[in-house]
């Protein structure tokens, strides 16, 4: 945005024309639209909880429906204001050339074909393990996690049911940085049924995958490739919009 901004600035100043409030109205309304068809989407899963849709820290958002919120309020400016069509223009392509050049579409996709790290992990009677030993053929996804994180703490319910629900993908809960001890005691208190719940104390799993945030959920197809991630704390409803892009993968 802020290369747009100062292109359209400098194609409009001997016009006196700047496109900065244009972007401001672009990238709201993006936002905005591409918010409200996701949960319209998805609305099953926000119907028990319906405020729960003003969360953004899910991440749902339909990428669709915001650009083409965003191209639809370009247009709309451009037609009114026909003096800021080549400002508008300029700015936008520099911004997108910007955006492509600066590695976000890669950070984004997280989907280079990445292998399931082969970083040894412990399971919680002691026993040495790899992810690749526990996906049986199945699309994984690995939950990097850790008792002391907010967030992680409130995602995790819904992980667990969908873990009981969905038999055909593999989910694994990689503990980063805790003890045997401090997780058996988390899991007892909270009273969560998970199944593979495995101990990474010296958080080698995240460092392997270049994440230190947490949560972080990866998403792994049935030949063990990574295709999708999430960090920060899932909803039902963006987890439910992910294993829907895995198994779509899966299938191809």
């Amino acid at each position: 945005m802020l290369v747009a901004a100062v292109v359209g600035h400098l194609v409009g100043r001997p016009q006196r024309l700047g496109i900065s409030n244009v972007l401001l109205d672009m990238l709201l309304a993006a936002m905005l639209a591409a918010r409200i068809v996701f949960v319209a989407l998805w609305f099953d899963q926000y119907r028990d909880a319906p405020w729960s849709a003003l969360d953004i820290r899910d991440g749902g958002f339909n990428s669709w429906a915001g650009l083409a919120s965003a191209t639809g309020v370009a247009i709309w400016h451009a037609s009114k204001r026909p003096e800021l069509r080549k400002p508008l223009s300029l700015g936008l392509l520099a911004g997108t050339l910007a955006w492509a050049m600066s590695g976000a579409p890669g950070m984004l996709g997280m989907s280079a074909q990445k292998a399931l790290p082969a970083v040894e992990l412990k399971t919680l009677s002691g026993q040495a393990t790899h992810l690749a030993a526990l996906s049986h053929g199945k699309p994984m996804v690995v939950n990097l996690w850790a008792t002391w994180c907010p967030p992680c703490r409130r995602e995790m319910p819904v992980l667990a049911e969908a873990q009981q629900r969905e038999t055909g993908v593999t989910f694994v809960f990689v503990s980063q940085g805790d003890d045997t001890a401090k997780v058996q005691r988390y899991l007892s208190n909270s009273q969560l049924e998970l199944a593979n719940v495995l101990i990474d104390s010296t958080s080698a799993l995240g460092r392997s995958i270049g994440s230190t945030a947490m949560p972080t959920s990866l998403f792994y197809d049935a030949s063990g490739h990574l295709v999708n991630s999430h960090v920060g704390a899932l909803s039902a409803a963006t987890l439910a919009d992910k294993l829907v892009a895995l198994h779509l993968h899966t299938t191809r």
